[in-house]
C-alpha cells in the first residue's frame, strides 16, 4: 500500500512505515481516506456496485485500501462451493499489497504507466463507448448475480475493451459527467494517494478511552458481560451522540494490545471463535468504510446506556464463579456460555434496541441471503413477550437443561447435509417444544401467567419503540422498520428471549458468508424450526379453534410433518385457551389491531405516507397486478414549487407457503400479493426509480392497480420510469440518496445499484 501513498506527505508515509513494524494486523489501515473532491464522486458512482461482499471482482471501494487491494476472480457469494472459502475481509484478512496477492487478488492501479492501470482505463472505456440514451440494453450486458464475471487483470484490458466495448465503468449506467472524469483522471494518474484522516476531537477521544476501561473491567462478572455485549454488538456501526457534533462510527473488536496502544487486530470467521490468546482487550476500532445502507446498522452509546448497563449486569446481586472457555462445541451455545449471566439482564439488552438485534439477521453485512431469508414471508409483524421471570425461556434452570436442545448448528466442514444431522435438529426442536409447552401450562393452571394482552412487552414505562418492528422481504434481502407499518399481515411472530437468542446466534454470530453450500443449506433448513416457533407464539394467544385453521392457511401444500410442528398436539401439546376475550370471527386481525393500539410505537410510526389520498387507494389491496412489479421501486414526488418528497413502493409476494428451500416460484399466489407504500425509503437495494408529479399521482396509481402483463409493466416504466440508459439517471439517484439523507440522517447509507432493473 506503501507504494500509492503518492502525494502524501514524508511525514505520513514515516508514519505507516513505523506502523507497519507492528506487525500487519496492528497497521491502522484506517487513517487514511481518499480526498475530498474524490470522495463524493466514488460514492455516488462506484460504490453503489462496488460496496458490499458482492462487489464484482471483490473490488471494494468503500475505502481507500479497497483500490490498492484490487480486485480478484474468485466470488464471495457461490451457491456451488463445497470447500469454506478464505476470508477477504477488508482490515481484518489483510492489510499490504503484499498479502493480498497472496491471496490472489490483482491490481487496478498500474505504478509504472497509472494510464494503464485497470481502473483508469475502465472508466475511459465508457467514456468512449458510452450508453444509448433511449430503451432497454441489450443481452449483451448481463445483470444476474451469478453472472460469469471477466475481473481483467491489467495485461488483459486490451482483451477486454475489444470483446466489450460498451461495457466501461459504471458497467450499464450512464458515464461520469465531464467534470468527474477529470477529477478522477486525475487522481489516478497521481497514483490515486490518500489524504490522512483527520485526528478524533479530544471530546471523542475521552469518549473511546471511557468505553474502553467499561469493556475492559477485570472482575469476573464484567469479563463475562463484556463478552456478552462484544457478541452481539461487533457487528454494529457504534457512535457517541452525547456530543455536540456528530461523532465518527467505531466497532467492538478484540486486540491483543490493551487501550492506550495501537489495536492489534484479532480476526477470527466468528466472535466466538478462540481468540487464540489467553489474555486480549476489547477496544473501539474507528470505521472508515463508507457508511452503506446495507451494513449500516447505528448503535448509539451514551451516558444512560452506561447506566442501563450497570444496572442490569453490574448491580444486581449474583456471582459469576468462573469464565467460559471457547470449546468448539459449546462456545456457539450462548445458553450454556452465558448461564451465570442473569437472563433477564440479557433479555432486556436485547429487548432495549430490538430493532438493532432484529437488524443483524435482517439487514446486516450478508449481502444476499436468498437461502436464509426465503424463509420468511415478504411482509410480517413482530412483537415480543414481556420481561417476566414465570416463563420458561426465561428461567435460568430451564435453558440450562434445555441448553442440549437448543444447540445452534455449528458447521463441520463437510460439503453435504445428512439426513442423520436434519432428524436431529427436528427432534431437538420438538423435544423443547414439548417441554416448554408443559412447562407453560403448568404456570397457566396455577395462575401465575395468563394468556393475555400483559404477557406482550408494550414497550415499558419508558415507551420505548423498539417493541414494534415490521419486517419486508425484498427477495434476497430484506429490510426491517420501527412500528407494525402497512395493511395487516398474513402472520406474525411473537419472539422470546430464548428464541431471539438462538436467532442470533443462527444467523448473525454463527453465520459465515464464506462458509460452504453445507453450511448455508443447514442454516436455512433450522432457520424454518425458529420461524415456526415464532408463529406457534402467536398462535397460542388465540382460541384453540382458531389455531389449526389459521396453520393450515399459512402451510397450504406442505407437508404434514411440517404443519404438525405449528399448533400440533403431537409436537407442541399445550392445549390451554387464550384468555383474551376476542369478539370477532378473526381473531388473529383483532389481536393485531390490539397491539397496534397498545403496544409504543405500534401506529405512531413516521413511515405513514401522510395526507395522500393517491396512495392510499393501495392499502390493503390485494391483486396480481402487483406481481409485475419489482420488490423494491423508490418514486420521487415533484411539487410545483421545485421540491421534491421520495417513497417506497414495496411489493409483499403471497406465497402458498414458504416451508421448502427450493421451487419457490411454483408457491406463489399472485392475486394475493399486496403493496406497501411509505413516505421516506426503504430496502437497501432499489430495483427501480419513478418520477411523478403532484399532478401525476392518481393517475400513477390507477396504472399501477392496471397491470396485466409485463409488456403493460414496460410501459409504466417508459412513462414514469428511469432506466439505466437514461441520461438523468445520476441526477434522479442523486437527489433520492439526499432525501434519504435529510430525512434519517443518523441511519442512512448509500444505496447499491446491483440489483437495478433493466426492463
Amino acid at each position: 500500500m506503501l507504494k500509492h501513498l503518492g502525494a502524501t506527505s514524508g511525514i505520513v508515509r514515516a508514519a505507516l512505515l513505523a506502523l507497519l513494524s507492528l506487525g500487519s494486523a496492528a497497521v491502522p489501515a484506517m487513517e487514511f481516506d481518499y480526498p475530498p473532491d474524490v470522495r463524493p464522486i466514488l460514492e455516488q458512482r462506484c460504490m453503489v456496485c462496488h460496496g458490499c461482499y458482492d462487489a464484482p471482482c471483490q473490488l471494494k471501494l468503500d475505502d481507500w485500501l479497497g483500490v490498492g487491494r484490487g480486485g480478484s476472480k474468485e466470488k464471495v457469494y457461490d451457491g456451488r462451493r463445497l470447500i469454506t472459502a478464505q476470508l477477504t475481509r477488508l482490515y481484518e484478512d489483510g492489510f499490504t499489497e503484499e498479502e493480498w496477492r497472496a491471496r490472489g487478488f490483482h491490481p487496478v492501479l498500474e505504478d509504472a504507466d497509472p494510464a494503464q492501470g485497470v481502473l483508469r482505463r475502465m472508466l475511459a472505456l465508457k467514456q468512449a463507448h458510452p450508453l444509448p440514451t433511449t430503451g432497454v440494453l441489450p443481452d449483451s450486458f448481463d445483470f444476474r448475480l451469478d453472472r460469469e464475471q471477466s475481473c481483467p487483470r491489467p495485461d488483459q484490458m486490451d482483451a477486454y475493451a475489444e470483446a466489450r466495448p460498451e461495457q466501461g465503468m459504471p458497467f450499464g449506467f450512464p458515464g461520469l459527467d465531464a467534470e468527474e472524469q477529470a477529477v478522477l483522471t486525475r487522481w489516478l494518474g497521481a497514483g490515486a494517494p490518500g489524504t490522512p484522516v483527520p485526528v478524533p476531537s479530544a471530546a471523542e477521544q475521552a469518549e473511546v478511552q471511557r468505553w474502553e476501561a467499561f469493556f475492559n473491567g477485570t472482575s469476573l462478572r464484567e469479563r463475562l458481560m463484556a463478552r456478552y455485549m462484544y457478541e452481539h454488538l461487533f457487528i454494529g456501526s457504534l457512535h457517541f451522540d452525547d456530543l455536540p457534533e456528530r461523532s465518527g462510527w467505531y466497532r467492538l473488536v478484540r486486540s491483543r494490545t490493551p487501550p492506550g496502544q495501537p489495536i492489534d487486530l484479532i480476526a477470527t470467521r466468528r466472535p466466538f471463535d478462540d481468540p487464540g490468546t489467553a489474555t486480549f482487550h476489547y477496544r473501539l476500532q474507528r470505521r472508515q468504510t463508507a457508511i452503506l445502507d446495507k451494513r449500516h446498522m447505528p448503535y448509539a452509546l451514551n451516558a444512560a446506556r452506561l447506566q442501563r448497563w450497570t444496572a442490569l449486569f453490574l448491580d444486581p446481586d449474583y456471582r459469576v464463579t468462573a469464565l467460559p472457555g471457547y470449546d468448539r462445541d459449546t462456545a456457539a451455545n450462548p445458553f450454556a456460555t452465558f448461564a451465570e449471566l442473569p437472563v433477564e439482564s440479557r433479555y432486556r439488552f436485547m429487548l432495549d434496541e430490538a430493532h438493532f438485534t432484529i437488524m443483524g439477521y435482517i439487514k446486516g453485512p450478508v449481502c444476499r441471503g436468498q437461502v436464509a431469508l426465503n424463509v420468511i414471508d415478504d411482509q410480517f409483524w413482530v412483537a415480543f413477550i414481556r420481561p417476566n421471570s414465570q416463563a420458561p425461556d426465561q428461567k435460568a434452570a430451564f435453558l440450562a437443561e434445555q441448553s442440549r436442545n437448543m444447540v445452534i448448528p455449528r458447521p463441520k466442514g463437510g460439503p453435504v447435509i445428512t439426513l442423520l444431522q436434519w432428524r436431529e435438529y427436528a427432534a431437538n426442536q420438538e423435544r423443547y417444544l414439548q417441554a416448554r409447552a408443559k412447562t407453560i401450562a403448568e404456570v397457566v393452571d396455577t395462575g401465575a401467567i395468563d394468556l393475555t394482552l400483559e404477557q406482550l412487552w408494550d414497550g415499558g414505562p419508558e415507551r420505548n419503540r423498539n417493541a414494534a418492528l415490521t419486517v419486508f422481504r425484498h427477495g434476497d434481502s430484506a429490510s426491517v422498520v420501527k412500528g407494525f407499518v402497512g395493511a395487516r399481515p398474513k402472520t406474525m411472530w411473537f419472539i422470546d428471549y430464548s428464541l431471539l437468542e438462538r436467532i442470533h446466534y443462527l444467523l448473525v454470530a454463527g453465520f459465515d458468508v464464506y462458509g460452504n453450500v453445507a453450511h448455508q443449506l443447514e442454516s436455512r433448513l433450522y432457520m424454518d424450526f425458529l420461524r415456526m416457533e415464532g408463529e406457534l407464539n402467536f398462535l397460542q394467544f388465540l382460541p384453540i379453534e382458531r389455531r389449526p385453521v389459521l396453520r393450515d392457511h399459512w402451510y397450504r401444500g406442505a407437508e404434514d410433518h411440517v404443519r404438525d410442528f405449528i399448533a400440533s398436539p403431537e409436537t407442541a401439546p399445550y392445549q390451554r385457551d387464550t384468555a383474551i376475550p376476542f369478539r370477532s370471527a378473526t381473531p388473529e386481525r383483532e389481536l393485531m389491531d390490539l397491539l397496534r393500539s397498545r403496544i409504543a410505537g405500534a401506529a405512531e410510526h413516521d413511515w405513514i405516507a401522510a395526507d395522500d389520498e393517491a396512495f392510499a387507494a393501495l392499502a390493503g389491496v390485494q391483486s396480481a397486478a402487483f406481481s409485475h412489479l419489482p420488490e423494491v421501486a423508490f418514486v420521487q414526488v415533484l411539487a410545483r414549487d421545485g421540491s421534491s418528497r421520495a417513497l417506497s413502493l414495496l411489493h409483499n409476494r403471497a406465497h402458498t407457503n414458504i416451508a421448502r428451500m427450493f421451487g419457490e416460484d411454483e408457491r406463489l399466489v399472485p392475486e394475493e400479493d399486496t403493496l406497501t407504500v411509505v413516505e421516506g425509503l426503504i430496502g437497501a437495494y432499489p430495483n427501480m426509480f419513478f418520477q411523478v408529479t403532484d399532478a401525476q399521482r392518481a393517475e400513477f396509481v390507477r396504472a399501477l392497480l392496471a397491470l396485466e402483463s409485463d409488456a403493460d409493466y414496460g410501459a409504466l416504466v417508459q412513462h414514469y420510469g428511469v432506466r439505466r440508459t437514461a441520461p438523468w439517471f445520476w441526477r434522479v439517484s442523486d437527489a433520492l440518496q439526499d432525501l434519504h439523507h435529510a430525512r434519517r440522517p443518523v441511519e442512512a447509507g448509500i444505496f447499491d445499484l446491483n440489483r437495478y432493473e433493466n426492463r
